[in-house]
């Protein structure tokens, strides 16, 4: 058993994948695994990612034909053998110090995952993100939060961030909840992210800004805004409904919470589909029941602007 896995889905990030998986290592960490998938590029990205496996024995990698980031992070769960995980983008860049740090905070106080912070950075000629990933500034390290409270509380605060690369996970505590990512979707961070929140109940704040998120053009981020998009995230809200209902009644209320904070956002941004997918979507919402999750305000925008 290894101290760290890392998981890392590769495709098509050979420019910047040097740099991403020097940050692993570099965090000083012997006893770790960097599981790299390489999920069918068509670039260096797999040439390159064998080149530094014959130099650094921690890196581990495995190709599959492309099928998507939840496939490959599957892939990786498959083998992971560390106490810890930490899911890794690999065109992002890990600050110095946080595997130190998030594994001395975990071992003092046995949470179940702790999350920290993260900063933007742009590639030219692409848009600035209008929200951040600095959302630790009302919360105490040292405190033990309890998932649900702490999700009611990112969502009133309008700090609720999806992505798993903001997380370092207990791997048993996964395995006890039975987590992975929902294949064939974008946006499957949702998913994940809030099953994870939600079921923990020891949750840990670092105060450390400890990734830079690259965002480049091209990427699921500054794709241009698709059918498949709001699709996606219905399949999330329709997921994640279903296991309140069956399974878990008693976060029935908060997973509709989750609902109206995902859904009024994702209608306000879809407002530039054609007309024509706009009229589908909103019998689609209508058939599902879901039309109280979006704002009058943003139904109209959605509806009207061209």
């Amino acid at each position: 058993m290894k101290e760290i896995s890392v998981i890392v889905p590769v495709f098509n990030t050979g420019k910047y994948l040097q740099e991403a998986i020097e940050s692993v290592l570099q965090q000083g960490i012997a006893d770790m695994e960097v599981i790299c998938v390489n999920d069918g590029s068509t670039d260096d990205s797999l040439h390159i990612l064998e080149t530094m496996a014959e130099k650094d024995s921690r890196i581990q990698v495995l190709s599959q034909p492309n099928q998507g980031q939840s496939v490959a992070r599957n892939m990786a769960l498959q083998h992971a053998t560390g106490r810890y995980l930490y899911f890794m983008d690999s065109d992002d860049v890990l600050k110095p110090g946080c595997f130190a740090y998030c594994m001395a905070q975990m071992e003092k106080n046995h949470y179940d995952f702790v999350f920290f912070d993260g900063e933007v950075f742009c590639e030219e000629g692409t848009p600035n993100l209008v929200w951040g990933y600095e959302r630790t500034g009302i919360y105490e390290e040292n405190k033990v939060y309890v998932g649900k409270e702490l999700m009611h509380s990112l969502l009133d605060n309008y700090t609720h961030r999806a992505v798993p690369w903001l997380l370092f996970v207990r791997h048993d505590h996964v395995k006890k909840l039975r987590l992975g990512f929902y294949p064939g979707i974008i946006h499957e961070d949702e998913l994940f992210t809030t099953l994870l929140t939600i079921q923990s109940d020891s949750i840990g704040c670092v105060k450390q800004n400890y990734v830079k998120h690259r965002v480049r053009a091209n990427s699921t981020m500054t794709h241009k805004y698709a059918r498949r998009n709001v699709d996606c995230y219905l399949t999330v809200v329709g997921e994640l409904i279903r296991w309140s209902r069956e399974e878990h009644p008693e976060h029935r209320a908060l997973i509709r919470k989750f609902a109206r904070y995902t859904l009024d956002k994702v209608f306000h941004t879809a407002q530039v589909l054609p007309f024509k997918v706009k009229i589908s979507l909103t019998w689609v919402m209508i058939r599902k029941k879901y039309t109280t999750f979006v704002s009058a305000k943003n139904w109209a925008r959605f509806l009207l602007k061209n």
